[in-house]
């Protein structure tokens, strides 16, 4: 039966005791006829990238009861399939061990035997943990690098891989079947630990993790003798203790941690936006780096599978981008495994549909096979899969995505900046072994294989209306795209949700055989393209510019006229 908001309203307000912040919540908006109707006017979205909103009372929002239904739902899906356990992990954020702990509850209170660790840890540990463990399933509670005021819930399966389209759908049917108040089955989490249906996750885990971590480095030799100095801000997060722990085991001994963002802190009062994409993020770091001089900034994000960098430029420090420091990574990876003799047969490389071209480029210098997917390092991870079922998960050599996050071997299924961090160190020690900086190795990628500027406008809608006004534009861009963009014609589009790429010179139509997605390209004259597809995690608007010129100062004036093209027709 349909109910409207202010009906849910009330039996929220007469039913959400266990938190008492959402108590008082509801009862302060009880006149607010608007604010009513943002918490309660849908439910939060599940998908492949689980739940993900701002943390409150409502159905709209994040909050222990729609944790703890999205946990029903996953627990009747798992026993369904003949599962028995899942792993637990959980980030910095507020709340994000108390619904850690609830979901616990919920697992337990099914049967489900649940592995969760003592403290917080990165998203790649919970992929490690559920492939470790040979578990069925895993939830890591997070909103990754969004604001104080979200927080979200990841879903991964047994392969330690964010689950598919159709286990999500799957997994939202039964939570749909489930009561938010009525419909979930708990236990309680300390006598669930006496009874052993609830264990810590030990320490001989998170040292296997480490050790695979370890077995990524190519030339562990370099940074004990290299002198590198490193400054490393966790932004607040996991990435803390893991990544000052492998940096100390490969030999960086010289690492300042920027005293601000070093301890968990859910407000990230020093960093409103906890995202190493962003500049505002690293500004302490920079700062700091005034007074340090050391030879690179790291920065990784609250849950620990995004790095970011800055390298010193002259009397400042350049941030890199994460397409140029995947282009960079794939490279040292490439060159040095076929250097050492480590190159599998029939290498294999994996990139997103938004991630730089420039990587076609190197792949086909080192031999290695590019393989494209859709945005979403789940994707990725999906590519390792394929290979190991074929008995061939040694030919993944690297994998990476525009939004910084890397991956190097297949021993977790998602990005993991405490990898990233070993490499991107290993990298500079080497390079520098040779005396060369960052900002030199760069410079030569770009002179052989051809300047390429990429760059990302976001344009945010908010509110109920928001999502509307994102599928308007483009329900609009399908039927009335441009012809010509910054002066360079269109020749080719791609509708990935209607699964075809048109060559508008020849009209000769190609099947896409990627999932269906919500994604437009456009392809222009001279390898410049743009891409748009709405955000999945944020209510935001996102398009993707690929400007190719013989110099940077060229590519860079071309992806600027570009931008305010779009930014008019993007409204």
């Amino acid at each position: 039966m349909f109910m409207d908001t202010k009906q849910l309203y009330r039996i929220w307000l007469d039913n959400a005791s266990a938190d008492p912040d959402l108590k008082a919540e509801l009862e302060k908006i009880g006149e607010n006829e608007d604010e009513i109707f943002d918490r309660f006017y849908r439910e939060l979205e599940f998908g492949t990238g689980g739940l993900r909103g701002v943390i409150g009372a409502g159905t709209n929002r994040m909050n222990v009861y729609t944790v703890n239904k999205a946990t029903q739902g996953l627990a009747d899906y798992i026993k369904n399939h003949g599962g028995k356990s899942v792993a637990i992990s959980y980030d910095s954020r507020i709340k994000s061990d108390y619904f850690a702990r609830s979901a616990a509850e919920v697992f337990a209170g099914n049967g489900i035997k649940v592995n969760i660790y003592s403290e917080l840890m990165p998203t790649p540990m919970l992929s490690w943990a559920v492939r470790s463990l040979k578990c069925d399933a895993g939830v890591m509670v997070t909103a990754s690098h969004n604001p104080a005021k979200y927080n979200g819930y990841k879903v991964y399966g047994s392969d330690g891989c964010q689950v598919t389209i159709e286990a999500a759908d799957e997994i939202l049917g039964y939570i749909n079947k489930t009561d938010v108040f009525t419909g979930v089955k708990t236990a309680d989490f300390d006598e669930s630990v006496k009874t052993g249906l609830i264990s810590y996750i030990g320490d001989d885990i998170i040292d296997a993790y480490m050790a695979e971590v370890r077995n990524q480095s190519l030339h562990p030799e370099v940074c004990e003798s290299a002198g590198l100095k490193v400054v490393y801000t966790p932004l607040n997060g996991t990435g803390n203790k893991p990544v000052r722990r492998i940096l100390k085991e490969i030999g960086i001994k010289d690492v300042v941690i920027v005293p601000e963002q070093e301890n968990p802190d859910g407000t990230f009062s020093t960093c409103p936006y906890p995202n190493p994409e962003i500049r505002e993020a690293l500004e302490l770091g920079l700062r700091l780096c005034e007074k340090e001089k050391p030879d690179l900034l790291l920065a990784t994000d609250p849950d620990c599978d995004r790095v970011g960098i800055a390298v010193p430029d002259g009397d400042s420090y350049a941030l890199f981008s994460g397409n140029e420091v995947g282009s960079m990574l794939l490279e040292y990876v490439a060159k040095e495994r076929k250097a050492l003799g480590k190159m599998p047969e029939a290498p294999l490389a994996v990139k997103t549909i938004v991630t730089t071209d420039i990587t076609a480029k190197i792949a086909e210098k080192y031999g290695v096979e590019l393989v494209e997917v859709l945005t979403g390092f789940k994707f990725i991870g999906e590519q390792i899969g394929f290979l190991e079922k074929k008995g061939r998960q040694d030919r993944y050599i690297f994998g990476f995505e525009e939004s910084y996050g890397y991956l190097a071997g297949g021993y977790v299924r998602d990005k993991d900046a405490v990898v990233a961090s070993m490499l991107i160190c290993e990298m500079a020690a080497f390079y520098r072994a040779q005396g060369k900086s960052l900002i030199q190795v760069r410079k030569e990628m770009y002179e052989e294989y051809g300047f390429y500027c990429n760059k990302l406008d976001t344009f945010t809608f908010e509110g109920a209306s928001g999502m509307q006004k994102m599928n308007d534009i483009m329900d609009k861009m399908r039927t009335d795209y441009p012809k010509s963009v910054a002066g360079f014609k269109v020749i080719g589009f791609a509708d990935y949700e209607a699964s075809e790429k048109t060559d508008l010179l020849t009209g000769a139509v190609e099947k896409i055989t990627l999932p269906k997605s919500n994604v437009i390209s456009l392809y222009l004259e001279g390898g410049n393209k743009a891409i748009i597809r709405p955000s999945g995690t944020e209510p935001k608007l996102k398009v993707y510019y690929t400007a190719v010129c013989p110099t940077m100062t060229e590519a860079e004036e071309l992806q600027k006229k570009m931008s305010a093209e779009f930014s008019g027709l993007v409204k």
